[in-house]
């Protein structure tokens, strides 16, 4: 019984001891992360990611595209924090972006090659061509050999609306990576079966979006075809009409034509006929006044001649 409480009690004291070397532990590792951080701050390199890209649009920045397994990249990793601590008196910000976890600003940046490096000022940003020694870095931006170098077209710039969308096309083409990795690792697919997964999905997202287009296209420019017909019908008819009022415009101006001639024929033919009429309407007056009173005597006689011979 003894024997058994003290290996009890060496073993609280044990664990005692344990407790206090593990909080040593954690101190230790504790004073570890803060130089690290503070090593970190010292080399005022900034790690830059897609919730703070927005910060490179204001002031100077050197901009290192990157990744760990990149070996020119582990070359330069000297020279670029040794730039991060004379960022201060050359003053610039320093930044850097691990493609590996970052795809978006990969695809943002247009970066096919690694390490690529960029100059931005003031949300113009300039491609950096020349030698990656820490010299040569200094002299572009002491120097601002970067005013020679064209800027990036603004179709082209990080901020545009088109790099906007190559961002979103490369962070979809990594989880889809992603994707075809979880199948055929972890559930065991073959490569095949994956990508009939993938045709399938794709066919079904292009009929829904072709589906969506086709009402959105409805809905803004309504098809109505009878309407139409109605039109094309109106239209003619205004055609015609047009034509008629036009043949009957003219028929109405050689009716008008014809009429003015008329009467200027008939008004022509009256003043040549009323002067020989006038003339001879005194002579015509005269004459038969006379003749009329010659019948009328001629007839007095004869009623009185027949009377005479009625009464022999």
């Amino acid at each position: 019984m003894c024997s058994c409480s003290n290996m009890a009690g060496l073993t609280r004291a044990d664990m005692q001891k344990y407790g206090r070397s593990s909080c040593w532990i954690s101190a230790v590792f504790l004073l570890l992360v803060c130089r690290v951080n503070a090593q970190t701050e010292v080399n005022n390199v900034l790690t830059v990611a897609d919730a703070n890209w927005t910060l490179i649009l204001q002031g100077e920045w050197m901009i290192k595209f990157y990744a760990p397994w990149c070996p020119a990249c582990q070359h330069l990793q000297a020279d670029w924090e040794n730039l991060g601590r004379q960022s201060e008196s050359l003053g610039i910000s320093v930044g850097r972006v691990d493609v590996t976890q970052q795809p978006g600003l990969s695809g943002r940046f247009l970066v096919t090659t690694l390490p690529t490096i960029f100059h931005a000022k003031d949300g113009n940003f300039r491609k950096y061509v020349s030698s990656r020694t820490i010299e040569d870095i200094q002299a572009y931006v002491v120097d601002q050999k970067w005013a020679l170098v064209e800027p990036v077209p603004g179709w082209k710039s990080p901020s545009s609306l088109l790099m906007s969308g190559m961002a979103n096309l490369f962070r979809l083409s990594v989880w889809i990576r992603q994707i075809h990795t979880y199948l055929t690792n972890t559930l065991s697919i073959p490569s095949w079966g994956s990508y009939v997964i993938f045709a399938i999905i794709t066919l079904f997202m292009g009929l829904i979006l072709g589906l969506m287009l086709v009402l959105i296209a409805d809905c803004i420019w309504p098809s109505r075809p009878k309407h139409r017909e109605d039109k094309t019908v109106v239209i003619v008819k205004e055609e015609v009409s047009e034509e008629e009022v036009e043949d009957i415009l003219t028929e109405e101006k050689r009716a008008s034509d014809l009429d003015n001639e008329s009467e200027r024929v008939s008004g022509d033919e009256s003043t040549e006929e009323e002067g020989p009429l006038t003339d001879g309407a005194a002579s015509g007056s005269e004459q038969p006044a006379s003749e009329g009173a010659a019948e009328s005597s001629v007839r007095k006689r004869r009623p009185q001649e027949q009377n005479t011979a009625e009464g022999t």
